[in-house]
């Protein structure tokens, strides 16, 4: 559904050298923000970890047009984000993945309607290794292989580096796994796209969140681990992926985002309650506004993140009427 969205919405022609050198620019045809009147109060913001900098940022950008807005973010996982909506201890809820049925269902029930997704960035989900680890390239069979006990994808086991043709000191050392806990959308979506939904190895250590992932791998010369983009750090390299063993692997970059070529491409949401025909309340819809303006997605940009197209904002801001 994500690929599909982007595939229609814009091809980029830039070569990946070309892409790699030049800063992700925001779509031009993107507004600018305009400020109303009017919009003061509480506004909360309760979910994903991986969007927990960028809430920060469009908070800060949101405050200093509106400074009798008061926002407070908190951002231990997607998970938490549902709950929050449902028992409306949150305006805002952040997610790094989908909604599961069951989450959605819960909030009809103390609704009577659904709630309402809201597209506002774009994700590479990136496999990281410590800077200093040849590897070139990893297929999505091989990382069910090395995360996964039960590897749905079809591959004997990997355990070590050597098994991944890396050679030297580095070859008979174990793979030290690095991952996210349950309560992160993160956790969820690299179970559901990269395991098969298969079940995690009990040697992955569980990080409370996604720089501690990145920072673990950092330190860490036979570690793996994945995390945002937005998290990437001087200390790891982001793997170039593919989804099959023996395909040709693409790099985390804007380009193959869009095009849908590499595979672990996700949508970042922020969910909120919406009844049909009728207005959101003015502080919420501004500040969802703000985040899918020209400035929102340049701050998108600044956070190590990939900006909507101006069709993909367009989209959106239909579902904010």
């Amino acid at each position: 559904m994500f690929k599909k969205s982007i595939l229609t919405a814009a091809l980029l022609t830039v070569t990946v050298a070309a892409a790699q050198a030049a800063p992700t620019k925001v779509d031009a045809k993107i507004s600018n923000y305009k400020a109303v009147s009017g919009v003061a109060g509480n506004l909360g913001s309760i979910g994903s970890d991986t969007l927990n900098n960028l809430m920060t940022y469009w908070a800060e950008g949101f405050k200093k047009k509106y400074p009798n807005v008061n926002i407070q973010i908190e951002g231990k996982g997607s998970s938490t984000a549902p709950p929050a909506l449902i028992a409306g201890t949150a305006q805002l809820g952040p997610m790094s993945r989908m909604m599961k049925p069951t989450e959605i269902e819960q909030f009809e029930k103390k609704y009577g309607y659904k709630p309402t997704k809201i597209g506002v960035a774009l994700d590479s989900l990136a496999i990281y290794v410590n800077k200093d680890n040849p590897i070139k390239s990893l297929s999505l069979d091989e990382a069910d292989a090395i995360f996964s006990k039960t590897h749905k994808r079809g591959l004997a086991d990997i355990s070590t580096w050597g098994q991944l043709g890396v050679t030297g000191k580095l070859a008979a050392m174990p793979i030290s796994i690095y991952g996210r806990n349950s309560a992160s959308g993160t956790y969820g979506y690299f179970k559901e796209h990269t395991l098969k939904n298969g079940d995690y190895k009990n040697s992955v250590k569980e990080q409370p969140g996604s720089a501690s992932v990145v920072e673990g791998v950092a330190h860490d010369i036979a570690g793996i681990g994945y995390s945002g983009i937005g998290y990437a750090t001087s200390g790891v390299r982001a793997l170039p992926l593919s989804d099959k063993k023996g395909a040709p692997a693409e790099a985390a970059n804007y380009q193959n985002v869009l095009s849908g070529k590499y595979p672990l491409a996700r949508m970042l949401y922020i969910y909120v309650a919406k009844k049909p025909g009728e207005p959101m309340p003015k502080v919420v819809e501004e500040f969802l506004k703000y985040a899918l303006s020209k400035e929102g997605q340049e701050i998108v940009v600044k956070d190590g993140y990939d900006p909507l197209t101006a069709k993909m904002v367009a989209e959106q801001l239909k579902d904010l009427k």
